[in-house]
């Protein structure tokens, strides 16, 4: 069991880097720094010099410093996925211990695989903004699967019974915070960042207007190169209002949520981190469109949503072990 734990550990924070690289590959435009795949430019380790490569491959743009990006974002991802396998495997060996979650991390290891296949779908066909997006969202489920191993790895270590069911506020927010998670990735698989040039209005004046069925419409054809985007500019400041709008209706929810959720003091003090997180993405994400989305601070609000969904689970976590403590103080009292 220890030895699972260590694993978990491990993976949870290889994961982390694998998201957040994958957001630093995406935003550095290096998605299709390797034409192939898996391998890059037919090789695993690209050389020092691109002179041999362009040799090999005469008719290819080739930039080394995004083969790297992507190659090492793949490097990462495939010791992640060892990683997994090797969960999966102890679980198996593990799987008369009571409660221990099989399921969950044989669950994980077909979600790995898919998520290989969705990366090589990313390159093979060109940045499908549709394809990136579940990709991005793969990885960010994949993360907080493996958060959720943990918590249900250590109360199996510490011998305590099954956790009950989400609150069910908690898990209206986790709702609303993957469905704003998936319109900041289409937001940013269709280049539509710089759609708005305002921060509250979009467009203070000549605003060519929106167009939602383009926008907001996932099929797209196969086959032509996605880098750089390829929506017309109504429909991706239709997609940018629409993410502001997620945005808007996340914050909403978390303040009703909140109003139910102080009431019990164990939860106070995780609330005021997922607050702190939320309004510090908030602002990252208006910066953003103030400064017309530098590197540094695009980079700094795909972290950001990693770390309001990270609270977001403790969040979810502490407040069934507040619900079962609840239970078991009114059963004592009766």
């Amino acid at each position: 069991m220890k030895v699972s734990m260590r694993i978990v550990n491990l993976a949870i924070g290889l994961a982390l880097i694998v998201v957040l690289l994958g957001g630093w590959t995406r935003l550095n435009d290096a998605g299709l720094g390797c034409p192939d795949w898996p391998g890059c430019y037919g090789t695993w380790v690209l050389p020092d010099d691109h002179a041999e490569l362009a040799v090999a491959h005469p008719d290819a743009l080739i930039d080394l410093r995004k083969g790297w990006i992507e190659m090492i974002h793949r490097y990462a991802a495939g010791l992640l996925g060892l990683l997994v396998l090797v969960l999966a495997t102890l679980a198996i060996k593990n799987r008369r211990e009571h409660g221990y979650p099989v399921s969950l991390s044989l669950g994980l290891l077909v979600l790995v695989i898919a998520q290989g296949i969705f990366g090589m779908w990313t390159v093979t066909l060109q940045l499908l903004p549709i394809i990136v997006t579940l990709h991005l969202l793969g990885g960010l489920t994949t993360l907080s699967l493996l958060v959720v191993l943990r918590q249900r790895l250590k109360r199996v270590v510490a011998g305590e019974k099954v956790a009950t069911a989400p609150h069910p506020w908690v898990r209206i927010m986790l709702a609303a915070l993957f469905l704003q998670l998936a319109l900041g990735g289409w937001t940013s698989t269709n280049y539509a960042g710089w759609a708005c040039s305002d921060w509250l209005y979009c467009h203070q004046s000549d605003h060519p207007g929106y167009d939602f069925s383009s926008g907001l419409n996932p099929v797209m054809a196969v086959g032509p190169n996605y880098e750089g985007g390829l929506l017309p500019a109504d429909a991706r400041a239709a997609i940018q209002v629409t993410h502001r709008g997620g945005a808007v209706l996340l914050i909403l929810i978390s303040v009703l949520a909140t109003r139910q959720l102080w009431q019990n003091s164990r939860l106070k003090t995780t609330l005021s981190v997922y607050w702190l997180a939320l309004i510090t993405q908030a602002l990252l994400g208006i910066a953003n469109v103030i400064w017309m989305l530098p590197l540094g601070l695009a980079v700094a609000h795909h972290a950001g949503a990693v770390a309001v969904l990270l609270a977001l689970l403790q969040l979810s976590a502490q407040a069934r072990v507040a619900h079962q403590e609840v239970k078991h103080d009114y059963a004592i009292a009766h």
